[in-house]
């Protein structure tokens, strides 16, 4: 109702103040969605890699984008109230909100070629909405909202292009990670990387994203899986979702690309780089077998150049890079809810550990130590309306 619409909700949100500092839980103001957007509670946050690369890499590997901001885009939540010319979703729906758009109207989103819609990009890139100002204030000023979304506040608001509807059984806890981490690296293996039944991959990296590719590639039906990660630790869960073997670059004598010739007797027939370091990118590219091999880019960087051996091209291998697994978001993120569902896709087996908002740091620090691979944070907590 327009009453709802006119209401300031005050909540709580994790503040990034400034960069590399750790995040601060304050009192914000949420305010109404305007046209064209839509008021969401957010259940349940992952905590991605590029949020904390973001706090820490500012600048860096990272573009640099305004502060205060409120980090997160991986998440799940019910819509609270729509405001103006919103006709797809209604109060009570089970939403995930979406850094990637899917407008439907424009050639990018009538091309089966790409996921790439750019409604509002250039606003939600530097943190505002369409009309160029975020939602969210803390202390009598705007607080950016990062990358459109904003999921560590218990309520955000997001333009009606950037939300999928998703069934009303689903559970917020576990589908929130569909978000980000697990479509992209899923996606980076079924759709960008089009792995073939019987083929041999490689997977660097064996965070979220990299777990999610094994999966993919094994749904794909690769009959070799070679997860590749420093961290030895993380090889028993790269089993589980599907890995047939584990390296660990450290612990070889050669680079790890010769490793990976020598294994599969020429080369892998596709490699998914999940990590985001040129470096691995390069090696990622050289693993692969000459003839038709097929190097994925699902890792991200925004800044940092990788290196190619022209002839590792000419020879006939594929360079591609993807981002959010190249699924169309508002189609495609329901349709991966009912996956798992249906059992066809595993999350749960991603969560390591559930924390309240105040201990968002906490899973900051949990990240960087390798400890854990997802760690979702609840937000359902009681906060008043003003």
């Amino acid at each position: 109702s327009s009453t709802d619409r006119q209401s300031v909700i005050k909540c709580k949100a994790a503040v990034a103040w400034e960069p590399r500092k750790p995040l601060s839980i304050e009192d914000v103001e949420v305010a109404p969605p305007k046209v064209h957007e839509v008021r969401i509670k957010i259940v349940a946050t992952g905590v991605c890699h590029t949020d904390l690369e973001y706090l820490y890499g500012a600048g860096k590997a990272m573009k640099f984008r305004p502060f205060p901001l409120v980090l997160g885009h991986e998440a799940a939540g019910i819509v609270e109230s729509v405001g103006p010319e919103v006709t797809k979703f209604s109060p009570g729906d089970k939403v995930i909100p979406l850094f990637l758009p899917q407008c439907g109207e424009c050639e990018r989103c009538r091309s089966p070629k790409t996921n790439q819609c750019r409604k509002n990009w250039a606003n939600t890139q530097v943190g505002v909405l369409a009309d160029g100002t975020s939602r969210i204030s803390c202390k009598g000023q705007q607080v950016y909202q990062f990358l459109g979304v904003s999921s560590f506040s218990q309520y955000t608001v997001v333009p009606d292009t950037s939300l999928a509807k998703i069934r009303s059984d689903a559970p917020l806890d576990k589908v929130c990670l569909l978000g980000c981490g697990v479509s992209t690296g899923y996606g980076a293996a079924i759709n960008t990387g089009k792995v073939e039944k019987d083929s041999s991959c490689a997977v660097f990296g064996l965070g979220a994203v990299g777990l999610a590719a094994i999966m993919g590639c094994k749904v794909a039906g690769a009959t070799r899986i070679i997860g590749v990660d420093i961290n030895t630790a993380k090889f028993e869960k790269a089993k589980e979702f599907g890995a047939s073997e584990c390296v660990n670059p450290n612990q070889c004598s050669r680079p790890i690309q010769e490793v990976l010739v020598d294994m599969t007797g020429g080369g892998v027939d596709y490699a998914l780089e999940c990590v985001g370091s040129p470096g691995v990118m390069s090696a990622a590219l050289e693993s692969t077998i000459d003839a038709w091999g097929t190097c994925v880019i699902a890792g991200w960087t925004e800044t940092e150049a990788m290196s190619v051996v022209v002839e590792k091209i000419l020879m006939g291998r594929t360079l591609k890079g993807t981002y959010f697994g190249g699924w169309k978001s508002v189609e495609g993120v329901p349709k991966l809810v009912d996956d798992y569902m249906n059992k066809k896709l595993k999350l749960d087996e991603f969560i390591t550990n559930i924390l309240p908002l105040d201990q968002i740091n906490v899973a900051f620090a949990d990240m960087t130590s390798g400890n854990s691979i997802r760690t979702v944070i609840s937000l359902s907590t009681e906060e008043t309306s003003g």
